[in-house]
């Protein structure tokens, strides 16, 4: 059988950094770029499923969608075990969404028909954790978000998995597969590469794909296929704060006057 793992290369910024010139992202000159912290998780699962299998049982492919440099987190994660890594590049993604990206994840899935996606909760960067659930939606695939705790023998038609609700609660679940699942932090201890195996990973191939490729038109990637769209990227102005000296009357007096200068 086969493990799908999405992986994004997230950015992170400087100290210092500039907006791009319409305003809508960061300036990439300002980004340090890395394999998503989530995704390693969700890689380390993958692999540990795959090393407790008879050997050849499982193959964990990994994907990205992405310019020539994304290449570099697929390299990190065929040096933690991967076995195969797709790139999905095309220039009209660059205005793609979550739905949009997801839309390409879903066509891969197809193609490939893994038994597992698994997906990082979220990215680091954005944060949104849209990404998976999405997948499985267009999948039509039974699906858990934020799994702390993984149970599956490759080849059963369920997953025990476990994952965290609000106020510390655990939800223990039986998931049906094929599925999709988000995996949260925690969840196990991801592994660093070794020189010898990164050394391996750079001499092995990485299969690039066009959305076209997988199935896709272009009114389904992009700006076209996006539900949504960035408008304006800022830093929000610095606030500042005061302490209310005085008696409780002359407190609510000058926090009266406050919400006046406020409200102007």
């Amino acid at each position: 059988m086969k493990i799908l793992v999405p992986v994004k290369r997230v950015a992170s910024l400087d100290d210092e950094f500039e907006l791009r010139d319409d305003g809508r992202d960061v300036d990439p000159d300002f980004c340090e770029f890395d394999l998503n912290e989530f995704d390693e998780y969700a890689l380390e699962a993958a692999v540990q499923i795959k090393e407790a299998a008879p050997e050849g049982s499982v193959e964990v492919v990994v994907l990205t969608i992405g310019p020539d440099d994304a290449d570099d987190v697929l390299r990190k994660a065929l040096a933690k075990g991967a076995d195969r890594a797709i790139r999905v590049d095309d220039a009209g993604l660059e205005e793609a969404d979550r739905v949009a990206i997801a839309r390409v994840i879903a066509k891969v899935a197809e193609n490939e028909e893994p038994g597992l996606v698994l997906c990082g909760a979220q990215s680091a960067d954005q944060g949104n954790a849209q990404t998976g659930m999405s997948v499985a939606a267009l999948l039509g695939w039974a699906r858990a978000a934020v799994v702390s705790k993984l149970d599956f023998a490759p080849g059963a038609a369920t997953a025990q998995v476990e994952r965290e609700l609000e106020g510390g609660l655990v939800e223990r679940l039986e998931v049906e597969t094929p599925a999709v699942l988000t995996i949260q932090l925690g969840i196990n201890t991801p592994r660093y590469a070794s020189l010898r195996s990164i050394k391996q990973a750079n001499a092995k191939p990485i299969e690039c794909l066009t959305p076209h490729d997988v199935g896709l038109s272009d009114t389904e990637i992009g700006a076209a296929g996006a539900l949504s769209r960035v408008r304006r990227v800022f830093v929000p102005e610095r606030g500042r704060g005061e302490i209310i000296a005085g008696t409780p009357s002359q407190q609510a007096a000058r926090l009266l006057e406050i919400i006046s200068e406020v409200n102007g």
